[in-house]
């Protein structure tokens, strides 16, 4: 069958659906089994939902899931009711970002009144993601990453917490809002340099934290450097404390082209990523007459 034939069946079964549901609502359809009617519907809407997706008509898709969710709903099977608002989400992403969102919220609302709380994490991630790749709304995602992380948090799943937590301070820094990105990089530093798996990652959440106080102040990050070394002994031998080291000298004799010297070197080795290019060039303008890297 090809895919407007799947359509037109999965429209049939909506309309045979609606049906079912309205001959519940009816005084004999509620004495002769109304429930079991509710139930007949809800499988057809979600019949009709797989079709849709066959046909790639993915609105219509999550349009039936979502009415498959509110008659779970209606039936008290609230985790099929959450599952079905999932499908729906997943199906609309690929149409109507703002809709995936609605259904994925009316999930949340579901398994956190479960107490399904790492669930409802990992959904609040899903949105994040759309308002940061299909909206664009960078406030937005941030909100949902430190409701995720939250979350997490609460149910001792620190690992993603701090996943959730480095994406929150990464756009931080971006929007300026430098106080904050220091808070998590030195927390998340601070709770990773102990353990020998991730004590690789913590040089680079201190060096994070103190390229933010350096776009602040130099005298803050200097302070800041010597508390890192303190606290993590490994950081002094790392690459990136040397070069911080070396930036902090070239921004004190305000000498452009040391500072370019000691990132073009770092970058040999290590590339530098988007974030740490932004970060950097942050810094540089602070120097006389200095705007680009080169």
């Amino acid at each position: 069958m090809d895919n407007s034939g799947k359509e037109k069946e999965a429209m049939q079964l909506m309309a045979d659906a609606e049906k079912k549901v309205k001959s519940s609502h009816s005084f004999l359809g509620g004495l002769f089994g109304g429930n079991t009617r509710v139930e007949e519907a809800c499988e057809m809407f979600a019949r009709a939902a797989n079709m849709f997706k066959m046909a790639k008509n993915w609105s219509a898709a999550g349009n039936a899931f979502c009415q498959a969710a509110k008659l779970h709903l209606q039936l008290q099977s609230k985790h099929d009711a959450a599952t079905s608002f999932v499908d729906a989400g997943n199906a609309y992403k690929k149409a109507d970002p703002q809709e995936a969102i609605n259904c994925l919220n009316a999930a949340i609302d579901i398994y956190t009144d479960m107490g399904r709380f790492t669930i409802a994490a990992k959904h609040h991630i899903t949105i994040a993601e759309i308002y940061e790749s299909e909206l664009v709304d960078i406030e937005k995602a941030v909100a949902h990453y430190e409701q995720a992380a939250d979350y997490y948090k609460g149910e001792e799943s620190n690992s993603s917490a701090n996943k959730c937590l480095l994406k929150v301070a990464a756009y931080a820094a971006q929007l300026e809002q430098y106080q904050k990105a220091i808070e998590i990089y030195e927390q998340v530093g601070t709770n990773t340099m102990d353990n020998p798996l991730l004590k690789y990652s913590a040089k680079e959440y201190f060096f994070k934290a103190a390229l933010c106080h350096f776009i602040v102040d130099e005298l803050n990050a200097k302070l800041a450097l010597e508390k890192y070394e303190e606290m993590f002994p490994a950081f002094s031998d790392s690459r990136e404390c040397k070069l911080l080291k070396k930036l902090l000298e070239a921004h004190e004799e305000q000498n452009g082209e040391a500072y370019t010297e000691a990132v073009k070197e770092f970058d040999s080795i290590s590339r530098l990523d988007q974030w740490l290019t932004t970060m950097l060039l942050r810094i540089k303008k602070s120097i006389h007459g200095e705007g680009d890297l080169k």
